[in-house]
Parts: C-alpha cells; sequence; structure tokens
C-alpha cells in the first residue's frame, strides 16, 4: 500500500470514528439543526403505601377449551394450526356434512307444503266456489218449486175426481220430497264454502307445520354439529386431528386458551393474607421480557388454603399486549407479583410509564434545565448568553421497584416529590439528551390518548 493510499485511509477511518462518536456522546445524537423531541411529563408524589412482599406464580391463561367434536365424521377442513389466533365463533373443524344437507333439504320441501296447505285452509274457499255453490242451490230451488206445484195440481185433479191414478199421485209426491231434500243439500253445501274450513282441521294443518318446522331446524342443529368452532378469542395450543381423519364422539380437535387477560397465582401466607382485598393493583414483572413490568389487579382471594404450608391462593388479573405476531404475556412464563401486605409508610411513587428497562437496572428520565456550555480555550470568545428560558433536558435515575398504588410505582431513587419525569416519549432518550415538553399529565394516572397525540406533529406545531 503506498503512503498516499494509507493516509486517505487513516483520514476516512478518523472521520468516520468521530462521526459515531459525535451520534453516542450524549446530548449531541440530533445534530445542530435537528429539533428536540417532544416529551409528555408527569410529576413525581409522595403518599402513603403499604410495604410490599415479591411472590413467585405462572403465567396462566384467563380460559381455556378443549373444544370436542359432538358428532362422529371425517374431517374435510382443519384450517388452523398451532400459535395461530382465532375469532370467537371462528371454524376449527369441519366433518362432511353431504347426507345431512340432503335431508335439511327434503325437510324444507316438506316445511314448504305444510305452508301452503295451512295457508289454503286460513283463505277458505275461493269467490268462484261459493259462486257456484250459490247457483246450484238456485237450481235446486227451482227443481223444488217445480215439482211442489205439480204435486198440488194432480192433488187438486184427483179431489175434483179427475183422471188420474193413485201410483201417479205418489209419484209427484216421491219426486217433490226428492226436490226438496236436494235444495236442502245445496243450501248445506252453499253455507259451506261461504264458512270456509272447521277450525279444527286449521288446526291438524298448523300442527303438521309446527312439527315439520321443529325437525328442519333438528336437522340444522345437527348440521352445526359438525362444525367445531372457537368458544372465544384466543390462540390454538393443542392440534387434536388431522384433514381426512375420523373423528368420534366426544374426541378433542383442539384446544383454546385466552391470553387477552392473563392470571397469575400466588400462594400467601395466612399472616399475610387478610390485608389484600379485591380489586388491590398489583405490580407484575415478568423477568423474561424487554420491557417486565405490568400492573395488574387482585381477581379473587380463595377462602380454602393449604393445610400444610398455611398458604392462601390469590389470582392476579393482568391485561396482556398484544402484538400483531403473539401476545407479549404466554402461558407459562415465570412471573413475580408484589402485593402489599405490610405497614404503611411514606414513598415516592411515579407513573408506571415513566420507568424505563433495558439496563443494569431500571431507570427514569428526570427533566430539568440544561448546563451552561462550557466554556472555551484561552482566546476563545466567550458562548453569548442565551436568551428566553433555559433549555431543558432529561438526566437517567436509577431507581427500585416497590408495590403498585393504581397506574402509579412506588420506587426508591434519588427523585424528590414534585420532579418531573417522562412517560411518553422515554423509549429513546440519552443522558443530557434536550428535549421539549409538549405536555405536562397532572396526576400519576395512565397519560391516555389525548398525551399520546401531543408527540404527534401536528400536536407539536400546534402548540409552537
Amino acid at each position: 500500500m503506498t503512503d498516499g493510499l494509507r493516509w486517505r485511509s487513516l483520514v476516512f477511518f478518523s472521520v468516520c470514528w468521530l462521526a459515531f462518536g459525535a451520534i453516542d456522546r450524549p446530548g449531541r445524537a440530533q445534530g445542530p439543526n435537528m429539533p428536540p423531541p417532544p416529551v409528555v411529563v408527569a410529576r413525581v408524589i409522595k403518599k402513603e403505601v403499604a410495604s410490599g412482599q415479591t411472590y413467585v406464580g405462572t403465567v396462566m391463561p384467563s380460559k381455556r377449551s378443549a373444544v370436542g367434536s359432538a358428532v362422529d365424521g371425517r374431517v374435510t377442513n382443519y384450517p388452523v394450526n398451532v400459535g395461530d389466533r382465532v375469532q370467537k365463533g371462528q371454524p376449527l373443524c369441519q366433518l362432511l356434512t353431504e347426507t345431512i344437507n340432503l335431508q335439511i333439504a327434503a325437510a324444507e320441501a316438506e316445511w314448504r307444503l305444510r305452508e301452503s296447505e295451512l295457508a289454503e285452509l286460513k283463505n277458505g274457499s275461493r269467490p268462484e266456489e261459493i259462486a257456484q255453490a250459490e247457483a246450484r242451490m238456485q237450481a235446486s230451488e227451482s227443481a223444488r218449486d217445480f215439482a211442489s206445484g205439480r204435486l198440488k195440481r194432480a192433488a187438486q185433479l184427483a179431489k175434483q175426481g179427475q183422471t188420474i191414478t193413485q201410483e201417479q199421485l205418489e209419484e209427484y209426491q216421491s219426486t217433490s220430497t226428492t226436490a226438496e231434500r236436494m235444495l236442502h243439500a245445496a243450501q248445506q253445501e252453499h253455507q259451506l264454502a261461504v264458512k270456509g274450513p272447521r277450525p279444527e282441521r286449521i288446526a291438524q294443518a298448523q300442527a303438521k307445520l309446527d312439527g315439520q318446522r321443529e325437525l328442519v331446524q333438528q336437522l340444522q342443529d345437527q348440521l352445526k354439529k359438525h362444525t367445531m368452532i372457537a368458544p372465544f378469542d384466543g390462540y390454538v395450543v393443542h392440534e387434536g386431528t388431522e384433514q381426512g381423519e375420523w373423528v368420534t364422539r366426544g374426541q378433542v380437535v383442539a384446544t383454546v386458551i385466552a391470553l387477552d387477560e392473563i392470571e397469575i397465582e400466588a400462594h400467601v401466607l395466612d399472616s399475610q393474607i387478610d390485608p389484600i382485598r379485591v380489586g388491590m393493583p398489583v405490580r407484575v414483572e415478568v423477568i423474561a421480557l424487554k420491557q417486565p413490568l405490568f400492573v395488574g389487579a387482585v381477581e379473587h382471594v380463595s377462602s380454602q388454603g393449604d393445610l400444610k404450608s398455611r398458604t392462601f391462593p390469590v389470582s392476579i388479573r393482568v391485561k396482556n399486549v398484544i402484538r400483531e405476531d403473539s401476545p407479549t404475556l404466554k402461558a407459562g412464563m415465570v412471573a413475580r407479583v408484589t402485593l402489599p401486605v405490610g405497614q404503611p409508610h411514606e414513598a415516592i411513587v411515579v407513573p408506571k410509564d415513566s420507568i424505563v428497562f433495558g439496563g443494569p437496572a431500571p431507570v427514569v428520565y428526570v427533566v430539568g434545565p440544561l448546563p451552561p456550555p462550557a466554556a472555551g480555550a484561552a482566546g476563545t470568545p466567550k458562548p453569548a448568553a442565551p436568551v428566553g428560558p433555559p433549555p431543558e433536558g432529561v438526566r437517567p435515575v436509577r431507581v427500585e421497584l416497590g408495590i403498585a398504588d393504581g397506574n402509579a410505582i412506588e420506587v426508591v431513587g434519588e427523585l424528590t416529590a414534585g420532579d418531573r419525569v417522562v412517560v411518553l416519549g422515554n423509549e429513546r432518550l440519552r443522558p443530557g439528551q434536550p428535549v421539549r415538553v409538549t405536555r405536562e399529565v397532572t396526576a400519576p394516572e395512565e397519560p391516555g390518548e389525548k398525551a399520546a397525540a401531543a408527540t404527534k406533529p401536528n400536536a407539536v406545531q400546534s402548540e409552537k
């Protein structure tokens, strides 16, 4: 390598080293033209809290369901795998249903027939049928009148001694009687056409329709049993079959667990169980995570303790953080829960979101004035005094964590009541870095969406 090439290489690596050194140097990562990042802060407060006791527990799902088959059948579709997130009502396993589909189609056709029969009876006779019955009644009436008149004339002739045989007179009498009865039958037929079917026939048709409807619903319920669905939102943790296999009634096809909320069970000594109440906030740490801190609440306290260890199970419910690929808290993780079971004492508490993990110990970033710039070397001009309020920056303070108090955490460190700590925007801060406070949360509670909106570019611009 020539001296010129060696010299150029040395200059290049020196420039790169200086550039990376400037990036890593506290308070100078942004460059001279980059504005300080916006942050949301909250005040440190002092209050009376109970001393905490830490217990070890295991992360467990809030619900677990072994989904079994209600019928025998062959699997035609098995769309899930272990680790998949499923929604309530989502199909987990589908059995063959061709035969029952044909049965449902036949039952529905019979149902429509029964509906038509009932509608026909309820609608009664058609106007044309009533008109026909009325016409027959009128014809029978005319025939009766003719036969009656002829009988009267024959009887008058016989009374006058005219030539008429007794046989002819009886024949006229029979014809008149037949015509009278035919008229009566036509009148009854007309009344039936006007009144329509009997209520008993309509009730019989209604009963047949109801029975057919129940049969269709029974077959549809049987069809539903051929599809196993997820009972709640959760994750598949066990596969019990595969496409093409034959499953029997009661066989587990998949196991689903709910992890949107998890439960941790701690066993508390009988001497420490009395202060614990349902709903009490609990600090939870899962050391396997990069951000291990969570705040849960006591779900229930068992009234029956273990006779040998004299401990009582206490269940803590924690809201999980669901990411796109998987839940943050997974079943089986080891957790440490800190319950407030000791004597009350004065303590410093900070919002949970102000605590940053990732180093040797958790820290909080305290916002305060930046120190003035150092004087230059001899012969260099003195920097001009800043105009307006002094710029603000952050300094990290190591803390030890105590119990949870609502959404706040007891801490021990170099903090005093009234200090401002960063609760939003503290993920990438460095010691001495300048910041711009856009909002201050007045209580150690969750900053929420309003505080989150304060760090957006449009919100920052609006507060200038």
